[in-house]
């Protein structure tokens, strides 16, 4: 089937019993059992009954099933939040005394969670410029839990080789792990490009209008584990095979000891978005890319970043992985951080939040919020400016959204 049909069609693990067309929401602390035997073997993996709700719920579960059907991926573990998956993510291949190779450019919470809070458990974090393999090549050894990166970098949209980042990662038999998040799996498949895993967070364009936090993780089953650095991933290897220990990490022990699936009421609305992924990201980001390519020809705006423009330095790269349309948001530059300012506040149609990929266009100047805990130098190196004001893209007309740019400048 094509996605737009695959997306509609995927069945309930089990029948509903009144026919409906929508997964219920499954709200309840626990299950019941119709025996001893049957909550045993729900309790020790022996069959896919729901043993507790924290580990386990109905509507969750048919989210994941929706997800790995679309992407083609082994397993899908549904979180709380995008920055769960990739706690998870990262913490299912680490162990102390390894070290995880990651991108300079991350988001600022992903960077602080590789640096400080596994970094206190004993695992290195090195940085390095994921536009440049070769950089990333010098700081792997027989030590590297994984490579982790951003496809397309927030907000300096900045566009690894994916597919020379998996070559390398191959040779050097370390996992590629992908942070997806700026273009949504109806528009590429990470698989293809030789990502092992893929971390998504769902508030984003699968929740469509900000109404719930959630992660994804995906695993694709394509890396070898057993010749992984982790021991306890080399046990897992022997018990259930090379290709699956990674996910029977994540799902026996990480989702059990650490607490973070979803909810049902948010898989339920996220569930719901995903009918209507396609459609909604290809209205924002072809609104995007006009909004961009008008933006040039403003005055006041002293430059206009979006890899889907033909001038872009990653434009090539950019099409050639994800299409002519990478994504609904773009950043604009200003004179300076007071123009930055001033400029968003005087928006009327935009709005001044947080987020990417609401219904709603959103506007946040990133150098004093998502970044505004770090150091002046330490943004420098980032690549974040204080002159950037960052735009994500919604379903709002494009001419208004033109004219309220056009007007706030």
């Amino acid at each position: 089937m094509e996605y737009e049909t695959k997306i509609l069609t995927t069945k309930y693990q089990k029948p509903d019993a009144y026919g409906s067309l929508s997964m219920p929401v499954y709200y309840t602390a626990a299950f019941e059992f119709p025996s001893a035997k049957a909550m045993s073997d729900a309790f020790c993996g022996r069959s896919m009954a729901p043993s507790y709700a924290r580990i386990a719920n109905p509507t969750v579960t048919y989210l994941e099933e929706r997800v790995r059907q679309l992407t083609g991926a082994v397993s899908v573990t549904a979180l709380n939040t995008g920055m769960a998956a990739i706690h998870y993510a990262l913490t299912a291949v680490s162990a102390a005394g390894l070290n995880i190779v990651a991108s300079k450019h991350l988001f600022g919470n992903s960077v602080s969670l590789i640096r400080d809070t596994l970094g206190s458990l004993g695992i290195e974090a090195r940085f390095a410029d994921f536009t440049h393999p070769e950089e990333v090549e010098t700081l792997i050894d027989d030590r590297t839990a994984a490579l982790f990166f951003e496809i397309i970098t927030n907000p300096q949209l900045f566009v690894a080789d994916i597919r020379a980042l998996s070559s390398l990662a191959r040779a050097k038999g370390v996992p590629l792990i992908a942070d997806t998040t700026i273009v949504p799996f109806s528009a590429f498949r990470a698989k293809d490009l030789g990502v092992d895993i893929e971390v998504v967070s769902s508030t984003k364009y699968i929740s469509g209008g900000g109404t719930g936090l959630g992660g994804l993780l995906v695993d694709y089953g394509t890396f070898d584990w057993s010749q992984h650095p982790s021991p306890v991933l080399q046990a897992r290897a022997k018990r259930v095979g090379k290709k699956m220990a990674f996910t029977a990490r994540v799902k026996t022990e990480l989702v059990t000891n650490l607490g973070a699936l979803m909810t049902p009421q948010v898989a339920y609305m996220e569930t719901l978005g995903l009918d209507t992924l396609d459609l909604r990201f290809r209205r924002q980001a072809e609104t995007t890319l006009w909004l961009a390519r008008q933006c040039q020809q403003l005055e006041g705006i002293q430059r206009v970043n979006y890899t889907g423009l033909e001038d872009n330095p990653f434009h090539a790269l950019s099409e050639a992985q994800f299409g002519p349309l990478p994504g609904a948001v773009f950043t604009i530059d200003l004179s300076s951080k007071e123009a930055a300012f001033a400029f968003i506040d005087r928006l009327q149609v935009i709005r001044r939040a947080t987020n990417l990929f609401d219904r709603k266009s959103l506007a946040i100047h990133p150098a004093s919020t998502i970044f505004g805990l770090f150091t002046d130098e330490q943004r420098q190196a980032m690549g974040v400016a204080d002159t950037t004001v960052r735009l994500s893209i919604g379903l709002e007309a494009p001419e208004d959204l033109l004219a309220d740019i056009s007007s706030s400048l």
